[in-house]
């Protein structure tokens, strides 16, 4: 095992864990913050996917640039995300809150009906992006020589993600309103603060962040119809393992995931989503609440 394997497939993993940190982060937000089991997220991944897609290759086919294409991509992905988002939101899952089996099975089956429907006006053959000229090809990287130049650009889109994230929840108004929300909402409401609305736009920033998810995604990958369901199952991992509500959680679970699952692929690709749910059920039979969890709760 020479030290260019070894640094490749970590490579590997962390560029994987940024994916599943974007796509995890706003599950975060909408399970973690907000207390609704949204088990739909896998399908705005593939929302914002599919639609960024479809805007791209129509860009693209126009004779548009392939910078200028995926970029419009990217945004029209978000974008339907987020509205998906808030329609689930305002329609479905706002007056149901508190009511988590409710949830579950109504999201379950809106996530076959977006499944059935993307297949009826998409179809099911595998697509993927151009990456932007700036992003595309390789970058000179030490020992290993070189590396994709989107997959490092995954990383850095991360941790902007990231900071990001950690700046609205800790350093404004907004993110102060949907933490006191998570803790007391009649209090919340009490003092005045339109808490539906909250909820609303915290919702279209975590479908809005599948979305995103679901671009780069799409972008570094091909994608087909099915992939929703991995990502569910990934995030729902991520968060348990770093903590619900925790972005920093979010984040060291995602790096555990990334990580393990490409190791375990590489050494024994027969078992390695077994190394996955060891993670989940390690970590939570040392603290059930997540690495990062408050207890309490």
């Amino acid at each position: 095992m020479s030290l260019q394997f070894i640094i490749t497939v970590t490579l590997n993993g962390l560029t994987l864990a940024a994916l599943y940190f974007i796509v995890a982060s706003g599950f975060s937000l909408i399970f973690g913050l907000m207390r609704t089991v949204n088990m739909a997220h896998g399908s705005l991944y593939m929302i914002g996917a599919y639609v960024g897609f479809a805007v791209f290759d129509s860009l693209y086919a126009s004779n548009a640039t392939a910078d200028y294409a995926w970029y419009v991509g990217l945004l029209a992905g978000v974008a339907a995300a987020a509205v998906a988002g808030v329609v689930m939101q305002v329609v479905f899952l706002g007056w149901m809150q508190g009511q988590e089996l409710r949830q579950a099975l109504v999201t379950i089956g809106l996530s076959i009906i977006i499944a059935d429907q993307l297949l009826a006006h998409f179809g099911g053959n595998p697509f993927q992006f151009f990456a932007p000229d700036a992003l595309f090809g390789p970058t000179p990287v030490p020992v290993i020589g070189r590396y994709s130049t989107f997959r490092l650009f995954q990383i850095g889109l991360a941790l902007a993600v990231g900071v990001g994230l950690w700046l609205l929840l800790n350093k404004t108004r907004l993110g102060i309103m949907v933490r006191a929300g998570v803790d007391d909402r009649q209090m919340l409401a009490a003092c005045g603060v339109n808490v539906p609305l909250i909820a609303v736009a915290t919702f279209a920033l975590g479908a809005g962040l599948a979305g995103l998810g679901g671009v780069v995604g799409a972008t570094a990958q091909p994608v087909a119809l099915g992939v929703d369901v991995k990502f569910l199952l990934t995030s729902l991992v991520v968060v348990i393992v770093g903590g619900m509500g925790s972005i920093g959680g979010t984040a060291i679970g995602a790096i555990l995931i990334g990580v393990a699952e490409q190791w375990g692929q590489a050494l024994f690709p027969t078992y390695s989503v077994i190394l996955t749910f060891a993670i989940m059920v390690a970590v939570l039979a040392v603290r059930p609440q997540g690495l990062l969890g408050r207890t309490g709760r």
